[in-house]
């Protein structure tokens, strides 16, 4: 069928069709533009754009959201329809296309970004790339959801200034402080004064989580800035998650590696390989462990299934020089027969929930 064949009922649906006529002619326009949408030339492809401009002005938005959903994957969908949508006041109708259409030029990005709508400006951060001119539009006239989201966008490019303007944002926004020191295309002076600018725990966050590499850059510019961090700094199991993630993929991440662990003192391998059996974050097997309770311990073992033995392991190794070891052991054997892997399993996500708001 050639589009051209559509003219007839696509000005029936305007002049004098009912809203359902006109919704039925624009999927049967749509779905036939769709279908061969990579073999249209640039002509043809003008011909469906002025046929389907000319019928979204009678459409209503359910319509129009469903047509800006379906077009704005397509890389030659008709440009003046695709302008139209995402110029949309709706963001239900707008929105897919400020995001996913890359028929949008930076220029029309930018004529959008400083005339529509928070939720506009939103979809637009959510794009996979962004050129910096835009960037600095959307840190100007931007709230905080779509500065967070620009700082997240990994295909987000910022000038000089727009560093500048970011790195101000994050005074008293640590999470947006963390999220900026993370990205990996953060100029040196601006990181140096981003880390100037940051609180202690936005510092020990950023240090935990950075690569090894980057950590001994960040670590350096700290040193020059003069900055004093607490030493309380979050434990770094990069180099256990790695040894551990590797014998899960050979298949050797047992309860026999667990008592190796424990036999070689390797408490950073125990507790990663634990927090993995268990289906626990690592952080909590860690405050676990460490911490005075022996009953606690008994909880991730427990999630992992793991057998008594094994359980006593861990549990001596602890409990080397305590008076009473054969008393404590007892006790915490009749406990761990007692616990059922449901109980320990649901008591973990409340521990893990409480460590993650500390």
């Amino acid at each position: 069928m050639q589009p051209l064949s559509l003219i007839d009922d696509l000005e029936d649906a305007v002049k004098a069709g009912s809203a359902e006529n006109r919704v039925q002619t624009l999927r049967r326009i749509t779905d036939l533009f769709l279908h061969d949408a990579d073999r249209f030339n640039d002509e043809q492809i003008t011909v469906f754009d002025d046929v389907l401009c000319l019928l979204v002005e009678k459409l209503e938005k359910t319509a129009l959201e469903e047509l800006g959903k379906r077009l704005a994957p397509i890389d030659t969908a008709p440009i003046n329809l695709i302008k139209r949508l995402a110029r949309d006041d709706e963001i239900t109708v707008a929105g897919p296309v400020l995001t996913d259409s890359k028929r949008l030029s930076t220029a029309d990005l930018v004529a959008i970004a400083r005339t529509k709508s928070q939720a506009h400006l939103l979809a637009i951060s959510g794009r996979a790339t962004l050129e910096s001119q835009l960037t600095d539009v959307l840190l100007d006239r931007g709230n905080g959801e779509v500065v967070l989201t620009l700082a997240k966008n990994t295909g987000a490019s910022f000038s000089t200034q727009g560093f500048d303007r970011l790195v101000k944002k994050t005074d008293g926004d640590d999470r947006l402080g963390e999220i900026v020191g993370l990205r990996k295309d953060v100029p040196g002076n601006v990181l140096q004064e981003l880390l100037r600018r940051a609180s202690d725990t936005v510092l020990k966050k950023i240090l935990a989580l950075v690569s090894p590499e980057r950590r001994d850059e960040i670590e350096r510019v700290i040193a020059k800035i003069g900055k004093i961090i607490s030493k309380n700094v979050e434990h770094d199991y990069t180099h256990a998650e790695q040894k551990v993630a590797a014998m899960a993929s050979a298949g050797i991440l047992d309860e026999t590696a667990l008592r190796t662990f424990v036999q070689k003192r390797e408490k950073d391998e125990l507790i990663v390989a634990l927090a993995r059996l268990s289906s626990t974050p690592i952080g909590t097997v860690a405050h676990l462990l460490e911490g005075h309770r022996n009953d606690a311990v008994l909880l991730p073992c427990k999630a992992a299934g793991l057998c008594w033995s094994t359980v006593e392991l861990i549990l001596h190794h602890r409990l080397v020089g305590q008076p009473a070891i054969d008393k404590i052991m007892e006790l915490a054997r009749r406990d761990y027969m007692k616990l059922t892997i449901a109980t320990a399993q649901r008591t973990l996500r409340f521990a893990s929930v409480r460590t993650a708001v500390k």
